[in-house]
């Protein structure tokens, strides 16, 4: 039953490492991997001398921290709401519909946000001014507003799809403790914050470790579809950095470099976690 998706896997994520060797190269499509000048590190030091490196950088870690951050506290705090529903039939209803947006595609959800927040004509801004008075807000080309709807639309997005992680751990809390708890007269709020957050503790632990392998991925395919040249200053990430240079400006060892950089960090922040992980929650794959 693994074989499929560990054919699938060496194809397309093991084979294609091969193509890092541009990262060390002058690669020219012309002349191929094999044909072209080697330029050792040359890449690398031009990355690290370019002003836009550590803005780039900096999005990215804050973006993505931010977001990682918020998918682990809102799906924690709606788990405990939705665990205190005591119509199933209603709390399955809710919890399909705030899951279903998981499965929308980031050019869906990106051209119903940019007719939403359109400073002329978007339904958000008709609402703000008819209601608040105040003036339209350019939520697409302000850099900060452009992060807050980043996190947000991330958020909203995701959050139900994230929870089912929270509810997977209530469910596995032993009933025995809340029974105990109510012949010590405790009530539903005093065992929440005494059993039910607690046990909720080591999970959330491991989720917040194992999201640190991905600090320096902000989301390309959401970037992609909602920035502009406006807002590069506060909302270019890696990815988008790497796309606009290698597939538009057509230099392909220097976004190699990028990626690869990427990758590494990534792969030492993964070790990290996953230490943090086995330390703090004593969870472990192997």
């Amino acid at each position: 039953m693994l074989l499929p998706a560990l054919i699938l896997t060496f194809i397309f994520s093991y084979i294609p490492m091969a193509g890092l060797i541009m990262a060390f190269q002058n690669y020219k499509p012309a002349l191929g991997m094999t044909g072209s000048a080697w330029v050792g590190f040359d890449h690398f030091e031009f990355l690290f001398s370019i002003p836009e490196n550590v803005q780039v950088i900096w999005n990215t870690v804050i973006i993505a921290g931010l977001k990682m951050v918020a998918n682990l506290v809102v799906p924690f705090i709606f788990a405990l709401l939705l665990n205190e529903i005591r119509k199933m039939y209603f709390k399955k209803v809710v919890q399909t519909i705030v899951y279903m947006p998981h499965f929308l595609s980031w050019v869906i959800v990106g051209g119903i946000l940019i007719d939403l927040l359109a400073q002329n004509g978007g339904l958000v801004n008709q609402a703000l001014t008819g209601l608040l008075g105040i003036d339209p807000i350019f939520f697409l080309g302000d850099g900060n507003w452009f992060r807050f709807v980043v996190v947000a639309s991330d958020v909203w997005k995701e959050f139900g799809f994230n929870t089912i992680v929270f509810l997977a751990a209530l469910a596995g809390i032993n009933p025995a403790l809340y029974e105990a708890a109510e012949v010590d007269g405790a009530g539903r709020w005093q065992q929440t914050w005494a059993i039910t957050i607690p046990s909720l503790i080591p999970i959330t632990i491991v989720v917040g470790t194992l999201a640190l392998g991905n600090i320096l991925n902000g989301g390309f395919d959401q970037i992609f579809n909602l920035y502009n040249a406006l807002v590069y200053d506060k909302g270019d990430i890696i990815d988008t950095f790497v796309y606009r240079y290698g597939i538009i400006g057509g230099k392909f060892s220097f976004s190699t470099a990028v990626g690869l950089f990427k990758s590494i960090v990534s792969f030492v922040l993964i070790v990290i976690a996953y230490r943090l992980a086995y330390k703090l929650a004593n969870y472990r794959i192997f």
